[in-house]
């Protein structure tokens, strides 16, 4: 008999129910059923008495593990300067993440306090600035955070030439003028970004795309899905909600001029980094095509064979949305830059 070595393993709900009864002092045993997988598995796990909790079962990126600890301690001093967030809970031992064995190897587990609200809708001006002014609070707040040692930093290693690497090596771009094309865009973004001088470096989000929240009673976007936060641009941390707005065929630049003004509303912008922010868009596509491409052997060449089409997307931004005005402006100006 031959022996297949799992890249990827879905753990029985069963399992993962007595992981947490065994782990969390919930007031009772949970009932869990699976949201979603993929970069991450996700459970929605309920209590008998309706209380309601979000299990994440981080996945081993290409990146490496899962930097629960720096995620979980950065989540926790938001908490506790009022930051909208959804809040890990803790074990029977009184650490936030717990780790267990799979197939594939060792994956970590955090629960979280099920946020209450809505969903973001993506064409509401008022859901963009609430957006906005939670990541302003989360970059007010990181400005007193030890970090102590993150596991990763958003520089333009792990943002770009990492994933670069990943998108060569998927062999998912077979024409090396396509490739050529690729890795030209992105050496002139970087040569670009680093001519830029007293770029700001914040603790990031990481993926404030605008659907990493729900909006609750009081309008305020309560922010999760805390994985890909570390050390890094805050050009970046902004720049991939405009790249949300603009990326895949997207015209919803009024949405990020709606952003800024909840941005701004708590805390204003050094010019160096607005200016970087539509650089950065380049960098955090380029990010989700290596992040796509590190996956093809799990999820096949069908699912992740878009990121060789992207040459063309990519020189379009480089050519026509370097020039986006990046303040807030008046509405006729928005129009025009939408033209």
């Amino acid at each position: 008999m031959l022996d297949f070595h799992p890249l990827y393993s879905t753990t029985k709900i069963a399992d993962l129910e007595n992981v947490i009864d065994r782990n969390y002092d919930l007031g009772g045993p949970v009932s869990c059923r699976l949201l979603q997988r993929g970069f991450n598995d996700v459970y929605l796990a309920k209590t008998p008495g309706g209380d309601r909790y979000v299990f994440r079962l981080s996945q081993r990126r290409a990146r490496g593990p899962a930097d629960v600890r720096s995620e979980t301690a950065f989540i926790e001093h938001l908490a506790g300067l009022g930051v909208p967030v959804a809040q890990p809970i803790a074990t029977r031992d009184g650490t936030f993440f717990i780790e267990g064995r799979a197939p594939e190897g060792v994956r970590e587990g955090v629960l979280f306090r099920a946020v209450i609200g809505r969903d973001v809708d993506a064409n509401s001006a008022g859901d963009a600035r609430a957006n906005g002014k939670t990541l302003a609070l989360v970059h007010q707040a990181a400005e007193t955070f030890e970090a102590g040692e993150p596991r990763y930093r958003l520089d333009l290693d792990h943002l770009l030439w990492r994933p670069l690497m990943r998108i060569r090596d998927s062999g998912l771009v077979e024409d090396p003028a396509i490739l050529l094309r690729i890795e030209g865009v992105a050496e002139r973004t970087a040569a670009a970004i680093r001519a830029m001088d007293s770029l700001t470096w914040t603790y990031c989000h990481g993926d404030c795309h605008g659907f990493n929240a729900c909006i609750d009673e009081a309008g305020e976007a309560v922010f999760f899905d805390f994985d890909d936060s570390g050390p890094g641009y805050l050009a970046y941390d902004l720049a991939v909600f405009l790249w949300a707005k603009v990326s895949f065929g997207r015209e919803l630049i009024a949405m990020w001029h709606e952003f800024l003004d909840g941005y701004q509303s708590v805390r204003t912008i050094p010019e160096a980094d607005l200016q970087a922010v539509t650089r950065f868009v380049i960098v955090r596509h380029i990010w989700l095509m290596g992040e796509y491409a590190s996956r093809t052997q799990e999820w096949g060449s069908n699912a992740v064979g878009w990121i060789a089409g992207e040459a063309d997307t990519l020189a379009r931004w480089e050519r026509e949305h370097l020039a986006l005005p990046v303040r807030s402006a008046p509405p006729d100006e928005v129009a025009d830059a939408t033209a």
